[in-house]
């Protein structure tokens, strides 16, 4: 048996040499990253980073992130990425470090044709809030924490549908489930309505085992405990 995967896949990451292997599966659509993986990537130039990366993939959406927490700076700086390329989204949190809502900016920004991707969003709240910021005619993402919502012992699934239904107002702008923890969340996120999933590049390969026979699944996993045993030399 195979499972149906229509959901949109985004590579999240850091790591350039593993975006690009990663878009030769041929199943990625887009991808994202944000200064905590690259910091975890070894990056130290972001902007050298950034354009590297453009200058390899110009054929799918890729989201950038800007790092001030002072709104005026953050506007600046989401200018400064937006010209970047066509396919440049522009990451801005749903608040600074104080709490405050970006909604302003988003506003300002997403008017004059920015492409957004709004993210840290964990509330039905903040989603509506997002979407009254949002130009109707501009592209946005809305990049709700799903995953992290559930560490808090929320079941995001209710609420994920509950924003899938709030977006549908704004005719170009995609639900985007964020920090997934096993592939069983493309099949959540797909059921939920939402427009794309962002996946590390070894959750994306775990996907490979849709549909799997569970026996054989099993017998393969006993394989892998001997055959590892093995390798390491175990003595009792």
């Amino acid at each position: 048996m195979t499972t149906n995967i229509t959901i949109k896949l985004f590579a999240d990451g850091a790591d350039l040499e593993q975006m690009l292997a990663v878009r030769e599966t041929g199943r990625i659509a887009g991808f994202t990253t944000n200064p905590t993986l690259m910091r975890e990537a070894g990056v130290t130039d972001y902007v050298a980073f950034a354009k590297a990366v453009l200058d390899e993939i110009k054929d799918a959406p890729i989201s950038f992130e800007v790092f001030s927490d002072d709104m005026a700076e953050m506007e600046r700086q989401a200018k400064e990425i937006a010209t970047w390329g066509d396919n440049v989204y522009v990451k801005i949190p749903v608040t600074n470090t104080k709490g405050e809502f970006t909604g302003p900016i988003v506003s300002s920004l997403s008017q004059s044709g920015v492409k957004l991707n709004v993210t840290a969003i964990f509330t039905l709240e903040q989603v509506h809030d997002v979407v009254q910021a949002l130009d109707p005619k501009t592209p946005a993402v809305i990049s709700i924490f799903a995953g992290r919502i559930a560490n808090a012992g929320v079941d995001p699934m209710p609420l994920m549908k509950a924003a899938v239904a709030i977006a549908k107002k704004l005719p170009r702008a995609e639900v985007l489930w964020a920090s997934p923890r096993e592939a069983l969340n493309v099949l959540q996120a797909q059921e939920s309505g939402c427009h794309i999933i962002t996946m590390t590049p070894a959750l994306i390969k775990a996907t490979n085992n849709f549909g799997k026979d569970l026996a054989q699944y099993s017998l393969e996993t006993v394989q892998m405990f001997y055959n590892d045993a093995s390798a390491a030399g175990y003595t009792l």
